[in-house]
């Protein structure tokens, strides 16, 4: 898996001492700076400590199966804000580097908001996963042949696990599945736009973002 996060931090240089310090017990095996700027911070066949507590697609230990990339933005919590154009080439072509290198498939590339959705929004509303779907990078959000299946909460929910997503928490793994594929209403309704969204992408073609 490769699993996206932003530093949540004021700059890169504190990010970057955050994910050097051994008492932080946080780490990533790259982190792209705002300027496009790529440093490695942990080889690849080694494990770091990025996703903590987390689950996708059967997988509990994230960590053990993933290569996390930090990217650098100030969050939520500092002023969050859009990412820059040189980052986010920087990005796709770190990813597109290790999806090929490891023969990840487009679903297996996610934000940690995926994966740990009670405790996270990163890399956020404002992350533009277009542009990975654009150079089949990661999954689309599907526009075309949309369908509404009128699911009840509970049938989205088991719908929604069977995606990937831990629906412990309902309403969190609701608001990271439409942070991710309808970022711009996050507010954790179960709607129409999110049943066909989340329909298309369970058939093996989920098509848009083209």
């Amino acid at each position: 898996m490769i699993v996206l996060h932003y530093t949540g931090m004021q700059d890169g240089a504190s990010a970057i001492a955050r994910l050097r310090d051994p008492e932080a017990k946080v780490s990533s095996h790259y982190l792209v700076d705002e300027d496009g700027t790529v440093v490695r911070m942990v080889d690849e066949a080694d494990r770091a400590w990025h996703a903590g507590r987390s689950h996708w697609r059967e997988i509990d230990d994230v960590n053990s199966a993933s290569v996390g990339i930090e990217i650098v933005n100030p969050g939520h919590e500092f002023g969050y804000r859009p990412f820059p154009a040189e980052q986010i080439a920087a990005v796709l072509q770190l990813v597109a580097e290790i999806k090929d290198r490891h023969e990840i498939t487009r679903g297996n590339v996610v934000g940690h908001s995926d994966v740990a959705p009670a405790r996270k929004r990163d890399p956020g509303e404002l992350f533009p996963w277009h542009e990975l779907a654009r150079r089949r990078l990661a999954l689309p959000r599907p526009t075309r042949n949309l369908m509404d299946p009128c699911w009840t909460e509970a049938g989205f929910c088991l719908a929604l696990e069977r995606f990937g997503y831990d629906v412990a928490n309902r309403m969190a793994a609701i608001m990271a599945f439409q942070r991710r594929f309808r970022p711009e209403m996050v507010d954790g309704e179960i709607d129409a736009e999110c049943r066909m969204i989340l329909l298309a992408l369970l058939l093996p073609k989920p098509m848009g973002d083209d």
